[in-house]
């Protein structure tokens, strides 16, 4: 393994060298400390001839590296452990071991050990060795996962599903799912549930403006609370426009946001997501091909204490009706058009008439289309990709197995409606259970790290560039980031060492990376906590997750040589976009794919 931060060995770094990477904040009795972890790690490995990761396990796990220490000093242990470490013959250095006992408390350890043995017989033995029999097993039989994933989230039907899957129908690849159902999304999200626990005074959302005081609390706001709020835009809503009517968003990710995103389902409306970063030009081209009928925005953005226009912006776009929100205050910072309005009187509109404050929602089949979302665009028009109801199912489930998002956890991803993972995100906390954290402002300062630990995050999900934004400023330093269980990271390629630095503030837990698409609502290689974890890999396909590697004839190479090539996934997959509302689903994804056992591979 090359690196630049040491040259030496881990049998060659010395009690002076620990002392000399620690900066001057590590006292020298603390670097005689982890230099005695470490030769007992080596002798423990040499006794039982066991490897280098082995040692970084034994040391980590002592937890004599601290958060608080300089990154110097973690590279210094890191890159010296593995300094002889032949990737060519181990693969990518190892950082994170899963623990058994905590295997067996995860959200899919503890679905594998009531299910894995009638469903893999003797061959189950526990959630750790037994994972990829399991995950094999959801590939061949996913109707039988899906069945048991649906009582495992906040999904309740209006009318129940004739059945999980049917592969009747030959002219649809990726089969017809969970035919007959019919729900409303946005009510799953807003339902106190028994199982999973989550009533009506839990903390739905947590978020902090930036500019407030650090010192304040943070805001909440309970499920109840959320529902009432969602109510009342939803009955706004029914006022003023019709069922089956796209309605943009183009804001940041703020509380009122996501009131209005589910309001807008809960209405048998469609959103149309678009990303506040957009200019003029970009905006109107999503607002004509999704045909949206109104679109809602806020007057300005604040971002890193600076104001920046957005109003004006989707008024160059767009002709249509704009309801528009203050940045702060409760009134609007701009001059409106006449056909515009504003937030408060939107709302106001709804109270003068004494609507009442309920809604019934309306319910919908299973495969209609809730949301629609836009590929990047970089090579000509982006695809206009819609979401079903069963979009969010399959995307909460991957952050339920993968990142063990559940009851009581708190998770936060700096992130934008306009993009898939904003979508993902809040279906991911409000079908488990999970409290969601918004930070209204600039994630790459210390007011968004500060946010972290006050509002007791346990679940962190990066860009690449945002980490690495946050290791060169040192921006997040004294901050206690410890009730992070885990990291989350898509949407870029990782780079090692600023992993090392992020692992690093919570004690080595786990980063889990993901690489999926927007089509697919989710993603199809991710990490996994029941195998051990290099930092900037994947480890497994996702669960139910059917795929083969394509040499260049389209040849698929077995499944136990390591190779290169195009990935090309099994069609029956829960949640993937069957159709484009501006190009040809079946030319885009399809055309040219080879077929694989009968069926048409995608390469989506």
């Amino acid at each position: 393994m090359t690196t630049t931060a040491t040259a030496k060995t881990i049998n060659e770094v010395g009690i002076d060298d620990l002392y000399r990477a620690g900066g001057g904040i590590l006292t020298i009795d603390e670097a005689k400390h982890i230099h005695q972890i470490i030769k007992q790690a080596i002798s423990k490995a040499k006794r039982s001839r066991l490897s280098a990761a082995e040692v970084w396990k034994e040391v980590v796990g002592k937890k004599v590296l601290k958060p608080n220490h300089p990154h110097s000093l973690h590279q210094r242990v890191y890159y010296s452990v593995y300094a002889d470490w032949d990737t060519s013959i181990n693969g990518p250095p190892l950082y994170w071991f899963p623990s058994l006992q905590d295997s067996k408390l995860t959200n899919l350890g503890k679905i594998m050990e009531i299910h894995g043995p009638k469903l893999l017989g003797t061959s189950y033995k526990d959630p750790i060795a037994s994972f990829n029999l399991f995950r094999e097993y959801t590939v061949r039989h996913p109707e039988v996962y899906w069945s048991i994933i649906l009582k495992e989230l906040s999904v309740t039907f209006h009318e129940p599903p004739k059945c999980i899957l049917d592969t009747t129908d030959k002219s649809r690849p990726g089969g017809t799912w969970l035919p007959g159902s019919v729900l409303n999304i946005a009510e799953c999200c807003l339902l106190p549930l028994i199982h999973p626990r989550k009533e009506d005074d839990s903390c739905a959302i947590v978020w902090r403006d930036e500019g407030d005081d650090d010192d304040s609390d943070v805001n909440r706001i309970t499920l109840k609370q959320l529902r009432e709020q969602v109510i009342l835009v939803a009955n706004a809503l029914d006022r003023t426009f019709t069922k089956g009517d796209a309605i943009a968003i183009d804001m940041p990710m703020t509380v009122n946001a996501v009131i209005i995103y589910l309001a807008i389902i809960l209405a048998g409306c469609v959103v149309v997501s678009i990303a506040d970063s957009f200019a003029a030009k970009e905006i109107a081209t999503r607002l004509r091909v999704s045909k949206a009928k109104a679109i809602f925005t806020q007057d300005f953005i604040v971002r890193g204490g600076r104001k920046f226009p957005l109003y004006s912006r989707v008024v160059e776009a767009s002709p249509h009706k704009v309801i528009v929100l203050p940045v702060s205050g409760r009134n609007v910072g701009v001059q409106l058009r006449e056909q515009d309005i504003s937030w408060k009187d939107f709302l106001a509109y709804d109270n003068q008439h004494q609507r009442p404050n309920h809604f019934t929602p309306a319910y919908l089949p299973v495969d209609s289309m809730i949301n629609i979302l836009f590929s990047s665009g970089t090579t000509g028009e982006p695809k206009a990709i819609p979401w079903t109801q069963l979009s969010p199912i399959r995307s909460t489930a991957e952050g339920w197995a993968h990142i063990n998002v559940g009851v009581g956890d708190v998770y936060c991803w700096p992130t934008n409606l306009g993009w898939v993972m904003g979508p993902i995100l809040l279906f991911s906390c409000f079908l488990t259970g999970a409290t969601l954290a918004l930070y209204h402002g600039s994630p790459l300062g210390r007011g968004f790290g500060k946010f972290v630990q006050d509002a007791g995050v346990t679940v962190l999900g990066t860009v690449p560039s945002l980490v690495k934004t946050w290791k060169n400023t040192d921006c997040i330093k004294g901050l206690d980031w410890t009730k992070i269980k885990s990291f989350a990271s898509t949407g870029e390629t990782s780079n090692v060492d600023d992993d090392l630095w992020l692992s690093s503030k919570s004690y080595y837990k786990p980063i889990i990376e993901c690489c999926g698409g927007t089509e697919l609502a989710s993603s199809y290689i991710q990490a996994s906590p029941f195998q051990p974890q290099a930092f900037g890999a994947f480890s497994t396909a996702s669960m139910t997750t059917g795929l083969v590697i394509l040499d260049e004839h389209g040849v698929p190479y077995p499944d136990d040589k390591a190779c290169f090539g195009e990935v090309g996934l099994f069609p029956l997959y829960l949640g993937a976009t069957d159709r484009l509302l501006n190009a040809d689903h079946n030319d885009v994804y399809f055309k040219g794919m080879p077929t694989f056992k009968g069926m048409v591979r995608s390469n989506l």
